[in-house]
């Protein structure tokens, strides 16, 4: 199968490349990057070619790409490889409007083509487990969710609204968003956000948090801060607390890790477990094989998106806002 990266923008794009090289049934063909200088060196890093533009490497006749730009690039770039019927893993978010999500899902379901995105945390082995035991109702019925997804400041590109879309709000919320309507099965109805620049000076805020009401009563809040500073011992955490009426289940995605100290660097993780991004890589990589629907939906994506455009609007208005079949409701 015959593989492609567009951009290294995204620091997914790293775990991406490395699992398409691991993967005996893929050729990882090229590469192209609007930033030569990290194209050319992602090339080397990754024995590929480095083409100049996304139409000459798309023009090679690939299966699929990978599109880890800017997240305000992704609207171009899918549409560019939908145009040359490449199906299509998309990092998240989908895109930075919900009207530009509709137009990508609109053109690849028109193309015949896959629009998949990468939520590589339903690939995680205790976040899959703790929806199996959702399902079999081991905690009952679930009643709210407490989320965290809080980070250090990205820095680059992701501060600079432009290009990201917003900051921390946009950045870390599409994860849990996707986790929680996973694990219900139910649309979100109502958001609330508070968001601010508490620990950086930057232009787009650093701490924020979510409270989303889901159509079936279930509430859920989302801490999504750039909250772990430089000496945190990894980049953030993804935890849930499901509160269920016979019961609550606990899940910390990064908790497959050895805690070492040294004199030299303090605390730091060392990890032996999952392998998130490479879980995802493969699965898009068999849809395509297959021919099946992807895991994670384009329709994921733009619910994960909506969410986002709702918490921004709640965030200037200073209230809560509605919403009904993926529409706000006006009073």
């Amino acid at each position: 199968m015959k593989v492609g990266i567009i951009s290294f923008a995204h620091m997914h794009a790293y775990s991406y490349a490395k699992a398409l090289n691991e993967n005996p049934e893929v050729e990882l063909v090229g590469i192209t990057d609007e930033n030569q200088k990290r194209g050319l060196e992602a090339a080397k890093t990754y024995h590929t070619a480095f083409f100049p533009s996304s139409e000459a490497l798309l023009s090679e006749g690939l299966d699929a790409v990978v599109v880890t730009s800017e997240n305000a690039r992704h609207h171009r770039d899918v549409l560019k490889a939908c145009e040359y019927g490449v199906h299509i893993l998309c990092e998240k978010p989908l895109a930075i409007s919900v009207q530009e999500c509709r137009e990508m899902i609109e053109a690849c379901e028109k193309r015949g083509v896959i629009l998949q995105v990468a939520f590589p945390v339903r690939f995680n082995t205790a976040v899959a487990h703790a929806k199996e035991l959702i399902d079999r109702g081991e905690i009952g019925e679930i009643l709210a969710i407490r989320g965290t997804n809080r980070g250090t400041n990205p820095g680059d590109w992701f501060v600079v609204k432009e290009k990201s879309g917003g900051g921390a709000v946009i950045d870390h919320t599409v994860h849990l968003v996707d986790i929680i309507r996973w694990f219900t099965g139910s649309e979100i109805v109502e958001v609330y956000a508070e968001a601010d620049r508490l620990f950086s000076d930057i232009e787009t805020e650093d701490a924020g948090i979510v409270t989303i009401e889901l159509a079936n009563g279930v509430f859920a809040t989302i801490d999504c801060s750039w909250s772990r500073n430089r000496t945190y011992p990894t980049w953030g955490d993804v935890g849930l607390e499901i509160i269920g009426s016979k019961g609550t289940l606990s899940v910390e995605a990064f908790a497959q890790k050895l805690d070492v100290y040294s004199n030299h660097t303090g605390v730091k993780w060392n990890y032996w477990g999952d392998d998130m991004d490479a879980s995802l890589i493969n699965d898009f990589i068999e849809a395509v094989k297959t021919e099946r629907a992807p895991s994670v939906t384009g329709i994921d994506g733009l619910k994960s998106v909506e969410a986002v455009e709702a918490a921004y609007a709640s965030i200037k208005a200073h209230q809560p806002i509605r919403l009904s079949d993926g529409k706000e409701i006006r009073s």
